[in-house]
């Protein structure tokens, strides 16, 4: 199976692009953040005219998280599991897909961290974390992916310096990456990119993109069943250039079935 994520801050700005993508790239399941629709103009015709089933949940404006598959989509949960206390923005959506509990996530910000959207962003993850407590196993085939806003080592962002004292590299954020990883995720980017310093995001200003100057804050976690069975795994900077690209690149991850 090969599975990726995309920010594509906003699905109808980046629509034309994103199907190309999927066309020529042929992932058997797509997660989304950042769509910017609203439920009724979902693009879910256009996803269907590929061979891909989807499920959305949008707030319009903001946020909004999306899951397309060609390999089978059922149990769709949008927000966490209702044992969890909701939350009020549209930033999770969970469905099996080919026999694996997929959560396509987009992590709050954080903006500062003296900002109370920090304390959500803290709080956000440790909802996560109850979510994947209260519907998955360990032992199940479990992938959490998205835009996680945080860079889990000081290799993932091209210069710490530049960071010192602001949000996606603080103590706090790392260790919440942490607690949800001890639920039994690997992040797989490592199982093959141990030592190099590769980004997934890049600021639209100043050239970022060109200098090297991003942050690895995008990644596939995934349960020791898939994680034993990846093959290989990259970032798509291709898909970051050009005209009016998002300011995220796609992650995929390839794994053999059982």
């Amino acid at each position: 199976m090969l599975i990726a994520t995309w920010n594509v801050n906003s699905l109808k700005a980046r629509l034309p692009r994103v199907l190309e993508w999927m066309t020529d790239v042929q992932p058997d399941v797509l997660c989304v953040q950042e769509t910017k629709l609203a439920q009724d103009v979902f693009p879910t015709s256009e996803i269907n005219d590929l061979g891909y089933e989807s499920a959305h949940f949008g707030q319009g404006r903001w946020n909004g998280v999306a899951i397309m598959s060609r390999v089978g989509l059922s149990n769709v949960v949008a927000n966490f599991d209702a044992s969890v206390e909701q939350d009020h923005e549209a930033r999770v959506i969970s469905a099996t897909c080919g026999g694996v509990r997929v959560s396509s996530v987009y992590v709050p910000n954080g903006r500062a961290l003296d900002n109370d959207h920090y304390a959500y962003k803290l709080s956000w993850m440790a909802r996560l974390r109850q979510h994947l407590d209260v519907t998955c196993s360990p032992t199940d085939d479990v992938i959490v992916t998205g835009d996680f806003n945080i860079a889990p080592e000081d290799r993932d962002v091209y210069d710490i310096s530049k960071f010192e004292g602001a949000t996606h590299v603080s103590k706090a954020e790392r260790d919440s990456l942490t607690k949800l990883c001890e639920f039994g995720l690997t992040d797989t980017f490592r199982l093959f990119h141990a030592e190099d310093k590769l980004y997934s995001w890049w600021d639209y200003r100043g050239g970022d993109f060109h200098k090297g100057h991003g942050m690895r804050i995008d990644y596939v976690l995934a349960s020791a069943s898939v994680a034993e069975r990846s093959t290989w795994t990259i970032i798509d900077r291709n898909a970051r250039k050009a005209e009016q690209p998002s300011d995220h690149a796609p992650v995929l991850l390839k794994f053999e079935g059982k």
